[in-house]
């Protein structure tokens, strides 16, 4: 499975942004992982396809995961963004092949 992740940039916290990410072969679960600079990959949200989805305490309330439903694309609503949301975030998908990983793409939040 070969992933297309696009959004992301720089915004002012409280701010918002969407990202989108789009997958090449049938996919199970989709969702987005993020990486702050000298910390771990932790996951941010996922859903699969019966439409079911899990957040990071940190981003519930604040993010939206959505998509997977008919199409093997997902996407992540970002809201009232803080700067601890600053990080690469990446795309992940796992499907009967296994589990792929987007390219990565950078959310900055800075005023």
């Amino acid at each position: 499975v070969q992933l297309q992740a696009s959004g992301g940039g720089s915004v002012q916290p409280g701010g918002s942004l969407r990202l989108s990410c789009a997958a090449s072969g049938t996919v199970v679960i989709m969702g987005w992982y993020r990486q702050a600079p000298g910390k771990r990959r932790e996951l941010a949200a996922t859903i699969n396809r019966g439409g079911s989805t899990q957040y990071a305490d940190s981003v519930k309330g604040r993010f939206t995961i959505t998509g997977l439903n008919g199409r093997n694309t997902v996407y992540l609503r970002m809201n009232d963004l803080k700067p601890e949301d600053t990080a690469v975030y990446y795309c992940n998908a796992n499907g009967f092949s296994g589990s792929s990983w987007g390219q990565g793409t950078q959310v900055t939040v800075s005023s």
